[in-house]
């Protein structure tokens, strides 16, 4: 230490607190100082939830960490609009046919070996004389048989008498060369005696009980005309099996004739006689085969009404529907 007085330590400190005194009143002599102005930076926040912070306009600052820019994916092809699917067309069915014309006739052949003719057939005797020819056949209301009528000859042809024999009393052979019908009369017994004229054309007249059936006039129930009966077929069992009916100037003014079966025959009244009916109608008659002699017998019946065509059934539900249905039933 030099010479004079000492320096006190602590002199250094209240210098250092002075001139900050100085210093901090010379800004109060200023008078009030304004705030500097700073310019406002807008804060923006990003999509992704980052703050960016808008800084001149040539940068932008990203005040989070930059983060890695992920790799771009790939973009998935994008497939055409799928058209709605169309419900498959239904089935096509296949033209359905017109239906056949429903057929006018049934016909039945019969063997001629099982049924012959009874119009001008020889009757014999058992011992095999012929006494004379069936000329025409007595049928009742039902159509049963129950007299021949049978022309005994005479000598020559004088003395010729036509005389009705029950029907039980005959024995028909269809197959026979000779006479086909036997006339079996118990031993001792005759003819009938002859019949006054009266009486025999008595005979031929039809009534309400009985019917002389050839030469007489078939017609149908609406009274139009089918044919003349011209013969009757007789099995062995002496069972009629069809009438032979001559059509000519029905459908045409040939003559011809065809075979009818003897089912197919009914029989009616007016004016209190018995007579013959049979629905075939013209149509039918132009469309039956012709009976000939040497043919075999091809015996028609009017055809059956066609049976009623049967109701369409209902149609199955769909599979939409009888889920619809199902659960319509659950609730």
């Amino acid at each position: 230490m030099s010479g004079g007085f000492p320096r006190p330590a602590f002199r250094y400190p209240i210098l250092l607190v002075l001139a900050a005194m100085a210093l901090s009143g010379c800004s109060l002599l200023r008078g009030p100082q304004q705030a500097p102005i700073t310019e406002a930076v807008p804060v923006l926040v990003s999509p992704d939830g980052s703050t960016l912070v808008a800084g001149p306009p040539e940068t932008t600052v990203q005040t989070e960490a930059a983060k890695p820019e992920a790799p771009p994916k790939p973009k998935r092809p994008v497939a055409p609009p799928r058209k709605p699917e169309e419900p498959p067309a239904p089935p096509v069915a296949a033209p359905t046919p017109p239906p056949a014309p429903a057929p006018l006739i049934v016909t039945r052949l019969i063997d001629r070996n099982q049924a012959h003719g009874l119009l001008d057939s020889e009757v014999q005797k058992p011992d095999g004389k012929v006494v004379g020819r069936a000329v025409d056949l007595v049928t009742d209301a039902s159509g049963k048989p129950i007299e021949m009528v049978v022309n005994l000859q005479g000598f020559l042809g004088v003395g010729d008498r036509k005389v009705n024999f029950p029907w039980n009393v005959f024995r028909f052979t269809p197959n026979a060369k000779a006479a086909t019908i036997t006339l079996n009369l118990a031993p001792g017994q005759a003819p009938p005696a002859d019949r006054s004229k009266a009486a025999a054309a008595a005979a031929g007249v039809a009534t309400a009980t009985r019917l002389p059936l050839l030469d007489a006039t078939v017609e149908r129930p609406n009274g139009g005309k089918v044919g003349r009966v011209v013969d009757v077929l007789i099995d062995g069992n002496a069972q009629p099996q069809a009438v032979v009916l001559d059509v000519s100037g029905m459908v045409s003014a040939d003559r011809r004739t065809i075979a009818a079966n003897w089912s197919a025959l009914h029989f009616g009244t007016k004016d209190k006689a018995l007579y013959p009916l049979m629905d075939l109608s013209d149509a039918a008659i132009a469309a039956s085969p012709a009976y000939d002699a040497g043919q075999p017998i091809r015996a028609v019946s009017p055809a059956p009404p066609p049976a009623p065509a049967p109701a369409p059934a209902p149609a199955a539900p769909s599979s939409s529907t009888a889920a619809a249905s199902t659960a319509r039933a659950s609730r």
